[in-house]
């Protein structure tokens, strides 16, 4: 059985923390069921906007909307704050510009 330190050992990564990160990228990469479960799961618990929770799950706002409307999922619409609505007009921007580099 492999283990994280002969990752490091044979200097593929620097760290435990390195190879544990890369992990999740692919996973997160190659599983969109568990980035959509874990947005929401952020979203609910950490008060996290509808468009942060989008670009986390890597879906537009609209499609998050309908996700969680079809998971019986409510939520709220509209920053409530300055600082809210900065984040998620930048959470928007980073979403187009990941689908314009995809193109």
């Amino acid at each position: 059985m492999l283990k994280l330190q002969d990752f490091v050992e044979a200097r593929l990564y620097e760290s435990e923390e390195d190879l544990i990160q890369d992990a999740l990228r692919h996973l997160l990469r190659n599983r969109p069921d568990l980035r959509i479960q874990l947005a929401i799961h952020r979203y609910q618990s950490e008060d996290l906007s509808l468009a942060k929770a989008a670009d986390l799950a890597g879906v537009s706002w609209a499609q998050m909307r309908d996700i969680m409307l079809e998971r019986g999922i409510e939520y709220h619409l509209g920053p409530e704050t300055l600082t809210e609505a900065e984040a998620e007009v930048e959470a928007l921007h980073n979403f187009v510009q990941r689908q314009n580099l995809a193109l």
